[in-house]
């Protein structure tokens, strides 16, 4: 088995003779493939060459001898010309005056080394003499290492964007010869000797600097890059910064070693415990793992984003199917705040009157929101100029198309919000996503908005799809219901005519007047309320059926809050008076749908509250509870759609019932709702002295109608 030295020589050798082979490839490569028209072609292929010479010269007779220095020599000489060469690749040949001095001096200095050779061969064997051309060949192959490496840098640092592209692998390669020779003959002028493992090594460092030159000699080399993933960008600096710390452990307690004592030992048990400490808060912490990935963004590649990396995830987020927790408004959010890292986020959609209205929250229960988000003159805005909103700009009262009027309060009192992202579907405006600032403090810039803005653009079409689809859905269950409404009809209706036919019976048969009043009386309220009932529910889609006119808001609570005497407590918190144009039974009716869903949704013992007041032009109806609540979903799409319903066996019409008869009558229905703390409808009805305006100025007596 062989000694150590004998594996060192063994391994010495197979290097040289492996740069010697790589290093006369490249050269060939260049020959035959390489770019005819590089103006360092020449340098580089005498490169190439001098370097396989001085590889097989090591491997043959050693690397310490002197016609080894002599062939060492004349590589840094040729890398220098291909450092000068490459200033012209970048059209400066007519600024080169500034550099030519640099080169010539490196030039010089590295033709000091055949004179060292010359001294050390007359009188080497002085020892005296022997160490001082030692160092002082190693600071001269130290300054010409530094050398280069400034050339190289003020070469690529100046260069322009496109120059880079044929000066990046050839600079690689010089950068990483000249780093390696530096470090060599830095070590060896410390210890002073050169050291046998270092030495050994160098045939293959210039072995793979000479394939990197073939690579950028290459017409294919200047499209070559190194383009590592942003996941193992990631990945590696989470490695550098353990290996640091681990490396800042292990240099601290060898330190408190060398003091000795037991002052020593309990330095280390305090810094290893304050060390775990540290690394237990700050590996597992999301600001940390925020800023690394900022950082590295920052610095380490062109764009922020890795579009197919974020394209695929949103998809992924968007489309997880029914059977996910969130439901599809949650997951929506959740796809645009990921892009951004936001930890929060709202969706507001747009309502028949174009205003937006909170839809769903994702991780941000504690925002408050008002019924109405924002009103069609921000909607307008959004929609015509699919334009992001960012709130740090509206609060420093900066404004691009005129929003600072229209932007609500609570978007821009709200510090933790940071960006609105329209949602625009076929020019119109579907929603806006409203994301919470991200952990790591930065400012939108143009990446984030085209991302953003087309990230919007698709969840839009995604949330029409869905809406068409409902609407679908809705369509055919309508119909469902319509066929079983014709067999009830068709039974009341028969039930009606017997009835009446009963009544007109008695008139002529019945014997005793007093019996035959009563029964004729009971017979006929009896059947005017089944003609009623059948009006009602032939009315659906037929417009009004019931004559407009005046109805006193104070007289129709007062009648409310004593029907519900004995059932539940219903208070009158206020009683204007104002008369509101309406039909008076249809009116009642829809109330009493609401009152009997606050009802249902209060305790025993909590009263619900009505009261009747004057707002503007409009008489308002308030019917509020302190009941359960409902979510900002179920609000918007669950509230007053048919069909839905949180009863056990209930069709899920009453409060859509209620919302189409006040429609009917030219009024709106709004709702304010909260979990845990409560509900608030608002009818609201044109007051009875619209009428005389709209027969003088031939408007009709309507107002436009508003769902929430």
């Amino acid at each position: 088995m062989p000694s150590l030295g004998g594996l060192e020589l063994y391994a010495s050798l197979v290097c040289y003779i492996a740069g010697g082979v790589l290093s006369a490839g490249a050269g060939v490569w260049i020959l035959r493939f390489g770019d005819r028209q590089r103006p360092d072609r020449g340098p580089l292929l005498l490169s190439c060459f001098v370097t396989a010479i001085w590889c097989a010269l090591a491997a043959a007779l050693g690397p310490q001898q002197p016609i080894t220095a002599l062939a060492e020599t004349a590589r840094n000489l040729a890398f220098i010309g291909v450092i000068f060469r490459l200033f012209a690749a970048d059209g400066r040949d007519e600024s080169l005056k500034p550099i030519r001095p640099v080169i010539i001096a490196l030039a010089l200095v590295q033709l000091f080394q055949p004179v060292l050779l010359l001294i050390h061969y007359r009188a080497g064997y002085v020892p005296e003499i022997a160490s001082l051309i030692f160092e002082v060949s190693s600071v001269l192959n130290m300054l010409v290492a530094i050398g280069a490496l400034v050339l190289l840098h003020n070469l690529y640092a100046g260069a322009a964007a496109a120059s880079r592209q044929v000066l990046r692998w050839s600079g690689i390669a010089l950068a990483f010869s000249f780093g390696y020779d530096l470090n060599l003959y830095t070590i060896a002028y410390l210890v002073g000797e050169y050291p046998d493992m270092l030495v050994s090594l160098r045939g293959a460092i210039a072995g793979i600097a000479a394939a990197m030159l073939a690579f950028g000699g290459s017409a294919a080399g200047r499209a070559m890059q190194f383009r590592p993933s942003r996941a193992v960008t990631f990945q590696t600096l989470s490695l550098l910064v353990i290996a640091s710390y681990l490396i800042i452990m292990v240099l601290v307690t060898r330190s408190l070693t060398l003091i000795g004592g037991d002052l020593a030992r309990a330095g280390q048990v305090v810094f290893l415990v304050l060390g775990i400490l540290i690394a237990a808060v700050w590996i597992p912490s999301k600001r940390v793992r925020g800023w690394l990935r900022v950082t590295a963004t920052k610095h380490l590649f062109q764009h922020r984003y890795d579009y197919r990396e974020e394209w695929l995830r949103f998809t992924q987020t968007v489309g997880r199917g029914s059977n996910a927790d969130a439901s599809f408004h949650e997951r929506a959010v959740k796809a645009i705040a990921d892009m951004t890292d936001s930890p929060a986020g709202l969706l507001l959609v747009s309502n028949e009157e174009a205003q937006l209205e909170l839809t769903a929250r994702w991780n941000w229960p504690t925002l408050e929101v008002p019924g109405i988000a924002g009103e069609y003159e921000l909607t307008a805005l959004l929609e015509k100029h699919n334009y992001i909103l960012d709130l740090d700009e509206v609060r420093s009262g900066v404004e691009h198309h005129g929003e600072l009027p229209y932007v609500p309060a609570w978007l821009s009192e709200a510090e933790d919000i940071w960006a609105v992202v329209p949602l625009i579907h076929f020019d119109r405006l579907v929603g806006a996503i409203v994301l919470a600032r991200p952990r790591i403090e930065r400012g939108l810039d143009w990446e984030d908005f085209d991302l953003l803005r087309v990230a919007g653009q698709q969840l839009a079409s995604y949330l029409a799809e869905q809406a068409g689809q409902q609407a679908l859905m809705d369509a055919s269950r309508f119909d469902e219901f319509n066929r079983r409404m014709a067999f009830v009809m068709h039974d009341i209706k028969n039930l009606a005519s017997q009835m009446s036919l009963l009544s007109a019976n008695a008139q002529k048969h019945a014997d005793n007047p007093e019996f035959r009043a009563d029964m004729l009386v009971t017979l006929r309220n009896s059947s005017e309320k089944l003609e009623g009932l059948l009006a009602r529910l032939g009315r659906y889609g037929s417009g009004p059926v019931e004559q407009l006119r005046e109805v006193r808001l104070d007289d129709l609570v007062r009648r409310l809050s004593d029907r519900f005497v004995g059932v539940h407590p219903v208070s009158i918190a206020q009683a204007e008076k104002v008369a509101v144009l309406g039909g008076s039974e249809g009116l009642e009716q829809a109330l009493i749908h609401l009152i009997q869903n606050a009802i249902d949704a209060s305790d025993n013992g909590n009263p619900v509250y009505i009261s009747a007041s004057l707002q503007g032009l409009s008489g308002q109806i308030e019917i509020v509870d302190s009941g359960q609540g409902m979510t900002p979903e179920f609000v918007r799409s669950g509230l007053f759609k048919p069909f839905i319903s949180s009863k056990q066996g209930g069709f899920g019409i009453g409060a859509f019932e209620a919302r189409e008869m006040i429609k009917a009558m030219g009024g709106r229905v709004t709702v304010e709702s909260r979990e845990g703390v409560g509900t608030r409808f608002i009818v609201m009805l044109p007051i009875a002295e619209t009428r005389n305006l709209s027969s003088h100025t031939n408007i009709p007596a309507e107002m436009p109608n508003e769902v929430a």
